[in-house]
């Protein structure tokens, strides 16, 4: 029934309500929920992260005004799959972390430069990625009534079980492609 979601075996109801996105990030990536150090340690490394190369931006100043959010996000990706291709020292994990630290910014960074000719800063010093994302949209610290609810929002749209986009993403990934070419 409608009350039995869960990622890895974790009610998605508890997650939502209990759980940072980054916790729930993890446990999807990682396969269990992290420890607090873990989660510290993991935090850390998105924080590090966040900044997009200039090139990107570039890419990103020439999609136009009118696109769809999901579809800058695929451009996105996929430039980035070109200049920070994957290799040995750049794993699917580590390719994930990535993605997961570039997107906030990725979106924002394309609607502030195409929608009011500003290229904003990248990174912050937001705890987050939905801190972060409100942060950079902005260019304030939110609420925390506003980082809880994109926290929850991250939260329940982190997996989508056996959609028709899961399902071509999984026919994708049997190719053997770049990790970039899956996402």
């Amino acid at each position: 029934g409608a009350h039995n979601l869960e990622y890895r075996g974790y009610s998605i109801y508890d997650l939502a309500e209990h759980a940072e996105f980054e916790e729930v990030a993890y446990l999807l990536v990682y396969g269990e929920l992290p420890t607090q150090s873990q989660l510290d340690d993991y935090k850390s490394r998105l924080q590090n992260m966040r900044d997009l190369p200039q090139a990107l931006k570039d890419v990103l100043e020439r999609i136009p005004a009118d696109a769809h959010p999901m579809d800058v996000m695929r451009t996105g990706v996929s430039f980035l799959g070109n200049i920070e291709p994957e290799c040995d020292s750049r794993n699917q994990y580590a390719i994930t972390d990535r993605l997961v630290a570039a997107f906030p910014a990725m979106l924002v960074y394309w609607w502030k430069f195409t929608h009011g000719g500003e290229r904003i800063e990248c990174t912050s010093d937001a705890d987050g990625v939905g801190e972060h994302f409100l942060t950079l949209l902005h260019g304030q610290k939110p609420s925390e009534l506003h980082i809880k609810a994109m926290n929850v929002s991250l939260i329940l749209y982190a997996e989508h079980e056996f959609n028709a986009s899961t399902f071509t993403g999984r026919v994708i990934t049997s190719t053997l492609p770049d990790f970039y070419s899956a996402v």
